[in-house]
């Protein structure tokens, strides 16, 4: 997998950039107001929201995961050669990404390649970042290029058939394997990858589709979770819940959950699927069993020194392996002008 370069000329550094979230009780709204600025929600609708917080501490678990990612990636370059400082940046909480910026600017840092915890297509998960980079580098001397999209590196598909296969291995006759994805609106599924191209979905359909292929699963669904905003506006389904009162209907009492959408366990797995959509299975009297997302594996911290070799290697003119799995190929390193957009926003990215 990738290069055994250690040569990341010309970057001066790596930054994670990633979601953000609550790190107590008192974080919760306020960090539900930034995630929803603008939208109009209102405030009682941000305290049901927080409740869900409330369950585990109203604490988020990504930023402690976040934490233990960098403290891997550190140790995976420095065994590997690769001579690197990482910093990490958020959207929606603090570490935030202008401060970061920042500080990486009063460091001597110069140039960035930026590793998004974000592996598909799609407004929120791909161009909204790329317009955070850019609003977070304004008025500094600090380049930020952000790494390529990396759904069917086998760094990130490897990990779920890994995990899915060991599932399936315990699992009675007859189990299904359910994907799971985050849902968004038709509209931004629509735009996700340029107009009509609606990447966002076909991205996870291959994913989906390489991981029961390699795991031996001949019966799966994708389905979705974590719907938000206004009933009245389409979304992606159907709503993993909806989805397993449909297989109990259909006699099916046991399900392997595999959460495709996400490289590692925050409030979206703990809660919509560990805690609500497992009540749902138990309410069926289904067996229910969630496999890891790839966060902690090895391959999937190879990735991204894997990534950002590969970028570097480009960046000086040479032409390195692109690691891919499947029939698509790996994803370009910069978007086209209209990939992604959003009627919402004319924001400025980063490419």
């Amino acid at each position: 997998m990738g290069s055994v370069s250690s040569d990341v000329r010309p970057y001066d550094a790596l930054l994670l950039v990633s979601f953000g979230g609550p790190e107590g009780p008192d974080d919760v709204i306020p960090f539900l107001e930034n995630v929803t600025a603008g939208r109009g929600i209102p405030r009682e609708r941000l305290a049901e929201v927080g409740e869900h917080y409330g369950l585990f501490g109203g604490r988020s678990p990504i930023n402690d995961l976040n934490r233990k990612l960098i403290e891997q990636i550190q140790a995976d370059l420095a065994g590997h050669g690769v001579d690197l400082p990482v910093y990490w940046g958020n959207r929606n909480w603090a570490p935030y990404l202008r401060d970061t910026v920042l500080q990486m600017e009063a460091d001597g840092i110069r140039r960035v390649a930026c590793f998004v915890t974000s592996a598909y297509r799609s407004y929120s998960s791909c161009r909204q970042y790329r317009e955070n980079l850019f609003a977070a580098s304004t008025g500094t001397q600090v380049r930020l290029d952000r790494l390529r999209q990396y759904y069917n590196h086998p760094g990130f598909v490897g990990p779920f058939v890994e995990a899915t296969k060991a599932a399936l291995a315990d699992a009675p006759e007859g189990t299904r394997v359910v994907f799971v994805t985050h849902s968004i609106p038709d509209t931004m599924n629509d735009a996700s990858g340029g107009p009509g191209v609606r990447a966002y979905l076909s991205e996870h359909q291959l994913v989906a589709d390489l991981v029961a292929q390699g795991s031996g699963a001949d019966q799966y669904s994708l389905v979705y979770c974590s719907r938000s905003g206004s009933p009245r506006t389409p979304w992606l389904e159907p709503d993993v819940n909806d989805h397993l009162q449909d297989l109990a209907a259909e006699g099916v009492s046991s399900v392997v959950v595999v959460p495709i959408g996400f490289v590692s366990d925050h409030m979206e797995v703990v809660y919509d699927l560990d805690t609500e959509a497992k009540a749902t299975a138990e309410r069926l009297g289904m067996r229910f069993v969630r496999v890891d997302t790839p966060q902690a594996h090895a391959d999937f911290i190879a990735l991204v020194r894997d990534l950002v070799l590969e970028r570097a290697a480009v960046e000086r003119g040479e032409r390195p392996e692109r690691a891919a799995v499947g029939p698509v190929p790996a994803e370009s390193n910069c978007c086209p002008i209209d990939c992604c957009l959003s009627p919402d926003t004319g924001l400025p990215t980063v490419p």
